[in-house]
């Protein structure tokens, strides 16, 4: 867990909105996905949202 915020505190913020982007397209594509059929990993959504809320806090701090 360590890791993961230290790789994203050393990101630059259009970095950081960049992979923001490619997160949100996933968890978009996850939750169309699971309405049609059963997804195989259950905890990948909510472990998406917490990786964009993640993202977004750090954006926030880079702002002010």
């Amino acid at each position: 867990m360590k890791t993961k915020k230290e790789n994203l505190k050393g990101m630059k913020k259009s970095e950081l909105e960049k992979k923001l982007a490619i997160l949100r397209e996933n968890a978009r594509v996850i939750k169309f996905k699971a309405e049609g059929s059963k997804s195989k990993n259950v905890k990948e959504f909510s472990t998406l949202k917490k990786d964009i809320a993640r993202i977004l806090t750090e954006i926030n701090k880079k702002n002010e």
